[in-house]
């Protein structure tokens, strides 16, 4: 299991993911869930990916084999297509794609399809935007009523996310409270684990700038996380006594 978490913001966009995969008690991995293509000054599009990590990687291995010419001639590719919602569809196409060949034979065991994946960024002129891509390969798009998605094992995070993400959030704030959700989640789930890989997008930067591998030792998770514990004591402490 796995947890990934971005926020649509009008400053731009927060994306964060664990990087632990699990194949039993004795079979853990680290790997990287969390990618990016960018033509600095025109486009930068990110994908998080939760699920079957032989399915994700597949559909990761299918969306940068488009980019090359020789083996999909004439394809429109994540580097080609003109809008955050076409590129949105091309990872829809690509999960459609291996599930064709993949997907009879994973129905067969207990896991079946399990893929998931959040799309964000900016191509040109266009806002920033975010969308989530189900199994199914169709999609959903954040708005300013729901400007965050999450996927994997979110319902650990989800409760802090709920009550304070909004659009108008600086992006800083806006990765503390990722960060924070994450916090939750690694004390609660085993299944996700540290290093967290996170991600900050400016809007109308058309580049990536800040982005950051939070591993076991980092200085300012262990901080946060001291914090969050120290203030959530102090906010149960100051509440009235249930009484009858």
């Amino acid at each position: 299991m796995t947890y990934c978490v971005a926020l649509r913001l009008n400053r731009g966009l927060v994306f964060a993911a664990d990087t632990r995969t699990s194949a039993g008690n004795d079979n853990v991995a680290v790997f990287r869930k969390l990618h990016c293509w960018r033509q600095p000054g025109e486009r930068v599009i990110v994908l998080a990916s939760a699920g079957n990590l032989a399915v994700t990687q597949s559909v990761t291995s299918l969306l940068n084999e488009q980019l090359i010419e020789e083996l999909s001639p004439a394809a429109e590719n994540l580097l080609t297509v003109p809008s955050l919602y076409r590129a949105a569809r091309l990872v829809g196409e690509a999960m459609r794609s291996v599930r064709t060949i993949d997907g009879p034979a994973l129905e067969h065991t207990n896991s079946g399809f399990n893929a998931s994946f959040i799309l964000g960024g900016q191509i040109g002129s266009e806002h920033p935007r975010l969308f989530q891509i189900y199994p199914e390969g169709n999609f959903i798009e954040a708005t300013d009523d729901t400007p965050f998605f999450q996927i994997g094992e979110h319902k650990y995070g989800k409760p802090i996310i709920d009550r304070v993400a909004q659009p108008n959030m600086r992006l800083g704030e806006a990765a503390k409270l990722a960060l924070l959700s994450f916090d939750s989640t690694l004390r609660s789930n085993l299944s996700v684990g540290l290093p967290i890989d996170v991600l900050i997008y400016e809007r109308d930067s058309l580049d990536v700038r800040r982005q950051k591998r939070i591993e076991q030792d980092d200085e300012y998770f262990r901080k946060l996380s001291a914090a969050w514990s120290d203030a959530l004591r102090s906010a149960f402490a100051t509440i009235d006594e249930f009484d009858v």
